[in-house]
């Protein structure tokens, strides 16, 4: 599922538009190590892990909102900084973690702690205002969602384009997630970072967005 929608007048943060032309990459077998590269490949083609990324143009608000495609860099960029993926500012935090919507939740369903203490995703974490209004609108988590807090965030891979050797160029054969232990990682051209987030406590959104208006207005 794409980026969740928190008001008509707001696009979110990592959604694409029409107008963020196509980048070109050749890909072919890495010279300097196994897996792929890009045959004009420049230092910020990979990521601080090593992954190649997939190149995608920069023009945030150019053309018609792509609200069924997500943003590359926009995303891994939310990821690795803890913003909002509508809004873009800093996710909501208090002392059990970082605020998140999923749409579905291994365990108890209901306010506490699960049984599994680890969920993986590709969604960034919210504020609450927007992830108030992402319940509203967005017809996925109109039917079901869970409101969490992770209080320990760590990057665990990629979701992209799986590649393997081929007769003249490395050829795509999968799409997916694969983990940064996965030696298919060095085959992979990402396109969205996939996060655990683990010590998570499951947490009532109603109950979240009054805290939040409650310390709106002591501070106004």
């Amino acid at each position: 599922m794409a980026a969740t929608v928190a008001r008509p007048d707001m696009v979110p943060y990592v959604a694409s538009w029409s107008g963020e032309k196509k980048v070109p990459g050749l890909v072919v077998p890495n010279p300097r190590g196994p897996g792929i590269g890009y045959a004009d490949e420049q230092p910020v083609d990979r990521d601080t892990n090593g992954v190649l990324w997939k190149r995608v143009g920069a023009g945030r608000g150019k053309g018609r909102p792509e609200f069924g495609k997500v943003h590359a860099l926009r995303q891994h960029r939310a990821m690795r900084k803890l913003l909002c993926q509508v809004c873009r500012g800093a996710a909501d935090r208090d002392e059990t973690g970082v605020l998140w919507l999923v749409g579905d939740y291994p365990g108890d369903a209901g306010t506490g702690r699960t049984a599994e203490d680890e969920f993986t995703t590709t969604h960034p974490p919210l504020c609450v205002p927007c992830a108030m209004a992402s319940v509203r609108a967005c017809p996925h988590l109109r039917k079901r969602y869970v409101a969490l807090r992770a209080g320990l965030v760590v990057t665990a891979g990629v979701q992209g384009i799986v590649h393997r050797p081929g007769e003249f160029f490395p050829e795509p054969y999968d799409a997916g997630g694969v983990m940064y232990d996965d030696s298919r990682i060095h085959w992979t051209v990402a396109a969205q970072l996939i996060v655990a987030l683990r010590h998570c406590t499951v947490v009532d959104l109603e109950t979240e967005y009054a805290r939040y208006a409650a310390r709106a207005d002591r501070v106004t």
